[in-house]
């Protein structure tokens, strides 16, 4: 992580290391705090622009209500802090981190606390790696189950669920992988550690559906948005490991993914094994809309 010069916290800017809090903030200890990954990139007329800034901070506020937690800030004010802290710092194109947590002032699994909020931001390139965005990566089904919909809150983007997370993808990764693919608790495809899975099966476009334990993806349903435009047939629906096994493609998507695809899972070939067309054409478009080049998709930015 490359250090810049300032992060908002509670309203203020602050120098990046001056950003502290306590070592017994409840957040930290118990896993109560929302998050949120957001992207800036350098259009194509030389500004920068946010992708869907307002949709991700509208599902932070309300991951946060999911979870009973009163954040002192409105979308509007969380809008106006993003675009002042990426012109504070200088920064082109960057990975915006808003964090909303439990404070520091009491402990245990009942405590009450005041909401903070920090936001952060820093260069960061392609999550999966610049060679898995152009060629595909290679993924593992988890021996860990994503989350039953009724043991946590699977709408919200939960600081303490990504425990199950962080398993799965370490466990995919020294085994060689470059991401981990999580069964629900029925043995149907849930998501990645940190992504949504499409599959392409005869042209059609899979994905498992929202009553699944899945996030409700910004980048998923921008995908979902592309493929209809070009008309595409969609199907939101569950999915089997083996049917990901005979998928002609299969892709992640996500804030930090972005549109990654999939060459290989559980040491089978995804197709040709290498990204197929309809991969290529939704991950092409997905980059000119981010870049500001997909007039069709203008609305998605917000410029500063």
């Amino acid at each position: 992580m490359e250090k810049t010069r300032n992060i908002w916290l509670d309203g203020s800017l602050v120098a990046w290391d001056a950003a502290q809090t306590h070592v017994l903030t409840h957040g930290l200890h118990y896993g109560l705090g929302v998050f949120e990954g957001i992207r800036a990139y350098k259009t194509e007329d030389g500004r920068s622009a946010f992708f869907r800034l307002r949709e991700h901070l509208q599902r932070l506020l309300g991951s946060a209500h999911i979870l009973l937690m009163e954040v002192p800030y409105t979308v509007d004010a969380l809008e106006k802090a993003c675009l002042e802290l990426l012109r504070s710092n200088g920064l082109p194109e960057g990975y915006v981190r808003p964090l909303a947590y439990s404070g520091y002032g009491n402990l245990g699994v009942g405590a009450i606390n005041d909401t903070h909020v920090a936001i952060a931001v820093w260069p960061w390139g392609a999550y999966l790696s610049e060679d898995g965005l152009a060629k595909g990566i290679r993924a593992k089904v988890s021996s860990f189950t994503r989350t039953h919909v009724n043991v946590n809150m699977v709408r919200a983007k939960v600081t303490g669920q990504y425990v199950n997370s962080i398993l799965a993808n370490r466990e995919a990764t020294l085994a060689g992988y470059q991401e981990a693919i999580l069964l629900d608790t029925e043995g149907y495809v849930a998501e990645g550690s940190g992504e949504n899975i499409f599959i392409v099966q005869g042209g059609v476009l899979q994905t498992p559906p929202l009553s699944s334990p899945v996030l409700a993806g910004i980048t998923r349903e921008s995908v979902l948005r592309i493929a209809k435009d070009f008309g595409i047939p969609v199907l939101e629906q569950k999915f089997t490991r083996d049917t990901m096994y005979i998928a002609d493609e299969l892709f992640m998507t996500g804030t930090a993914a972005e549109v990654t695809p999939v060459r290989e899972v559980d040491n089978r070939r995804i197709g040709t094994g290498k990204p197929g067309p309809i991969t290529q054409r939704i991950q092409d478009t997905y980059f000119k809309a981010v870049h500001g080049g997909e007039p069709r998709y203008r609305d998605w930015l917000t410029y500063i």
